[in-house]
């Protein structure tokens, strides 16, 4: 009798709280501040496309976002594409690397992805979305996807959503929104229920993960309480609360902030020694993480905008 081994999925506690991916947010540096802060049970990576990764110039190109540490584990490496022989090339890699799975991206609504016919414009092809999560397995990875409730309507989501479930994957998110409605509409948390139900008709096994507008832990937990929900995703939220994912949340005091602050400059020159072609620019955009909540944070934060390098940020702090 052959024993199946356990993926991370069935390893989770349950409930389990993750961090979602996001562009230019969820990095390397960045997971491991949010560890020091108080870690999720899952992390995600930035979203990583698989032609880009199985270009000539892929491995350098896009290697970075699939750069971690031993200590960032269980870590799920999120992909897009329009092409199922590069997922299935890329899962290979991917299996090598020391991922613990696959989340392929069937819900980013920007054009960068959608007119390439990946992301939520898959939400349209079902057909090229079925051989996409066929093509995820070639490495023996387990696979899970990232969409919305449809395209345009919210009337789609029974369709798609059980077309998903019945294509064998570990778990599916759900961003409680349509592709149309982007962010401009609180996300219908109202329909988990309806899904869950969806679920235990179609694929008992598969996970339930609730996504969209979960700003805290708390706010997490009476979801997954009142819909049944195996795990919460929670983006945005760590933008408003560093220490959000801890059992007991703290805004944390002016001084925590900035040492946490400091603590990310930290790690951004180490990641500096081996990829001194980053930029400085894109740091500023977690400034407001931690320059918050505390008299004079807005008058600091505007400080810290203008400095123009790591060095006159260190230099003002202290």
């Amino acid at each position: 009798m052959i024993i199946k081994k356990k993926t991370i999925w069935q390893k989770l506690p349950k409930p389990f709280f993750a961090l979602a991916p996001m562009e230019a947010v969820t990095d390397t540096v960045f997971r491991r501040v949010v560890i020091k802060a108080g870690r999720p049970d899952l992390f995600f990576t930035e979203f990583t496309n698989a032609e880009g990764w199985n270009s000539k110039e892929g491995n350098h190109a896009v290697g970075r976002r699939l750069k971690f540490r031993p200590e960032e584990k269980p870590l799920i490496a999120q992909i897009w594409s329009s092409s199922p022989e590069n997922v299935a090339e890329m899962s290979i890699d991917l299996k090598k690397m020391g991922f613990d799975g696959i989340d392929l991206n069937m819900g980013c609504p920007v054009k960068t992805a959608t007119k390439h016919a990946s992301g939520s414009a898959l939400i349209r092809d079902p057909e090229l979305a079925g051989r996409m999560i066929q093509a995820a397995k070639a490495g023996g990875l387990p696979v899970s996807v990232k969409t919305r409730l449809g395209y345009s309507k919210l009337e789609e989501w029974p369709e798609w959503l059980g077309f998903l479930l019945k294509q064998d994957i570990v778990a599916l998110t759900i961003h409680a929104r349509t592709k149309k409605e982007m962010s401009k509409v609180p996300a219908h948390h109202e329909l988990f229920s309806n899904i869950v139900r969806l679920r235990d008709k179609l694929a008992p096994k598969t996970l339930i993960i609730g996504n969209g507008d979960i700003l805290t832990r708390q706010q997490g937990q009476d979801l997954i309480d009142e819909h049944s929900l195996d795990g919460v995703m929670i983006g945005r939220g760590i933008f408003q609360n560093i220490f959000c994912f801890q059992d007991l949340p703290k805004q944390g005091t002016k001084e925590e902030l900035i040492e946490m602050l400091k603590y990310h400059l930290d790690l951004f020159e180490e990641e500096l020694k081996d990829h001194p072609e980053k930029k400085y620019d894109p740091l500023k955009r977690f400034f407001k993480i931690y320059i918050r909540d505390f008299d004079g944070a807005s008058d600091l934060r505007v400080k810290l905008m203008e400095c123009k390098s790591l060095e006159e940020v260190r230099a003002f702090l202290s």
